[in-house]
């Protein structure tokens, strides 16, 4: 009896220090933890991308901000298709790895590792041969500004896993160089509804969806509260195409002070006239018809097709 009791008690021990020790080694890889998670959106997009192994990797040591399946949804929505499944089917493998890879940040931080990173994280997706970037911001919790200059906020944090760390987000971070112009815009609601709404009800998404290059002067929400109401589908037509140059010109290649030619051929009475300009001027502005400038709010917001400056007015053609 002695023997049985004394074998037990060294079961027991044995149980209980396997019990102990195990504990961090059974948390599962980054790709495992999300799927017990419910990143279920995630994980078929990583599929298709065929980038399973970035997250599996025993020596991985990364940071993963996963957006959740409602901001899956989110981006679907506002990117035309009918859900999450629909917009991971469509897109190319290739463009969905660029999106993930903007999800990734080499080494495993916590929230609080985080808050003390600096201004901006680099991420594995690599965009003009350097690492894109994200905007961090933790005033108040942990939040990201993506390519199109949309929040990101941090929801569920510090999710580890054996080779990383999940940070859950409530938006599908868009880096630079993957959607279109429209889908950029489309991308960022909270600045560009209004004009997406202009864009598509006078039938030009298709062409600024294409191959260009252009260059979108982009008016926000709040620039469109303030511009003229009442406009026929043609007038609109003529505004919208004012904001467009046939190339695409970066800030830095910005000619200053040139009279610069855009897509606008058409006056606002009807007319045909040669290609109407816009002046941009050193202290960020833009001059058109009237006598307010319009003021550039942020540059470079990168493309696939070309690239959006956004102003604060809407710029009004002859």
């Amino acid at each position: 009896m002695r023997s049985v009791l004394k074998w037990l008690g060294a079961l027991s021990l044995a149980v209980l220090l396997s019990s102990c020790g195990s504990s961090d080694d059974d948390l599962g890889n980054v790709a495992e933890v999300a799927q017990k998670n419910g990143f279920t959106a995630l994980l078929a997009a990583v599929d298709k991308a065929g980038i399973a192994s970035t997250l599996t990797a025993a020596n991985a040591d990364l940071t993963v901000l996963a957006p959740t399946d409602a901001a899956f949804g989110a981006l679907a929505t506002q990117l035309g298709f009918t859900n999450a499944s629909a917009m991971v089917a469509a897109l190319p493998a290739a463009d969905l790895g660029k999106i993930l890879r903007y999800h990734v940040i080499p080494g495993a931080r916590s929230s609080a590792a985080l808050s003390t990173a600096g201004a901006t994280l680099a991420t594995a997706y690599v965009f003009d041969g350097a690492a894109a970037r994200l905007a961090l911001n933790t005033s108040t919790g942990v939040a990201f500004t993506d390519a199109v200059l949309a929040r990101a906020s941090v929801t569920t944090a510090n999710v580890y896993a054996d080779n990383g760390i999940i940070h859950g987000i409530d938006k599908v971070l868009i880096p630079p160089g993957v959607l279109n112009i429209v889908q950029m815009a489309q991308a960022n609601p909270a600045s560009f509804s209004s004009l997406v709404a202009a864009v598509v009800a006078t039938g030009l998404a298709p062409a600024l969806s294409a191959s260009g290059p252009f260059t979108v002067f982009a008016p926000t929400n709040t620039a469109f509260a303030s511009a003229p109401t009442g406009l026929t589908t043609s007038q609109l037509t003529s505004v919208l195409t004012y904001h467009v140059l046939p190339a695409q010109v970066l800030s830095t290649a910005i000619p200053f002070g040139t009279p610069v030619a855009t897509l606008a051929t058409t006056a606002l009475d009807g007319s045909t006239v040669p290609a109407q300009t816009i002046t941009i001027n050193r202290n960020l502005t833009i001059t058109d018809t009237t006598a307010a400038p319009a003021t550039i709010l942020a540059t470079d917001v990168r493309a696939s097709n070309g690239v959006i400056h956004v102003i604060g007015k809407v710029l009004i053609p002859k």
